[in-house]
């Protein structure tokens, strides 16, 4: 069993510095062929980073490229995550942000186009993919996100009006940098990067499920032995057709899990009726596996 675990270990570490290496390579041609071209910001820390490039190019008499800028803008952040989330996370963090700058500075500008819309477009879309990829597999690209997760672990809140302040800003600074225009367009990808994003990236969308079934204890036996979720149980349902006896199951998935509660209700009742439907608020506890 140890081998196994070893191996299986060693397995998830390869794909993760893959993913890394994936990630640094899509966000490299976000950044070089399509927003510093189209003159547009990203969000984060790399939109940060894009700002102090073009200050220091224009103000100081040396240049702080895009890629320098992510990795000295996320050491501080590194530190917080060693001390508050794990040292595993920090890890690939660090190898994850550190590939990002790398290829950002290998990969030179290669202008595809000027047009500010399709950079825009195009530049959030390639973005939102990486990142999306990223989550996917449990790896995090810095910056924010290190931010959002110390917040949330110690206060039970997510930090979106500290994210949308901070993109509000750096919007600003793209209408100060190359006028007001390009501050819609940097808006425009920022819209496009979190879409792309959220249809890669699925687990942190909430399903509601509901579950009518006669044979209750199979079926919840097999849900939680796929997945780590509650099941609220209610009883003395009955069929409207034949007046026969049911169960109604009730349980809250990410859409990440989706797969294995279909194999769950094929495994125990192939024929129960399951209605799932997005979830628009949660309050209370809902288990979130730690990064």
């Amino acid at each position: 069993m140890d081998d196994v675990s070893k191996l299986m270990r060693r397995h998830t570490y390869l794909t993760k510095a893959s993913m890394s290496l994936t990630y640094g390579i899509l966000v490299s041609i976000a950044v070089n062929f399509f927003w510093d071209p189209g003159h547009i910001y990203s969000s984060g820390v790399t939109g940060f980073a894009q700002l102090l490039n073009t200050i220091s190019s224009r103000a100081f008499p040396f240049t702080i490229s895009t890629g320098l800028g992510l990795f000295l803008l996320n050491i501080p952040l590194f530190f917080l995550a060693w001390r508050a989330i794990g040292h595993e996370f920090t890890i690939f963090t660090v190898i994850t942000v550190f590939l990002s700058s790398f290829m950002i500075q290998l990969l030179h500008p290669v202008p595809l186009t000027h047009d500010p819309i399709i950079c825009a477009i195009f530049g959030g879309a390639v973005n939102g993919f990486g990142t999306g990829l990223a989550l996917k597999n449990s790896i995090s690209t810095g910056g924010l996100d290190i931010l959002g997760i110390v917040i949330r672990q110690r206060t039970g809140k997510s930090i979106g009006t500290i994210n949308m302040a901070f993109n509000a800003l750096i919007v600003i600074a793209a209408g100060f940098a190359y006028g007001w225009p390009y501050a819609f367009y940097s808006v425009l990808s920022l819209i496009v990067n979190a879409r792309v994003m959220d249809m890669t990236f699925t687990k942190q969308q909430r399903m509601q499920v509901m579950i009518i079934t006669n044979r209750p204890n199979t079926v919840i036996d097999s849900v939680q032995n796929h997945l780590r979720r509650g099941i609220t149980i209610v009883h003395n349902a009955e069929g409207a057709y034949r007046h026969d006896a049911k169960t109604i199951l009730f349980t809250v998935i990410s859409r990440y899990e989706m797969n294995e509660l279909e194999e769950a209700l094929l495994e125990s009742d192939p024929n129960a009726f399951a209605s799932i439907s997005d979830s628009v608020k949660i309050l209370g506890r809902f288990y979130e596996p730690k990064p």
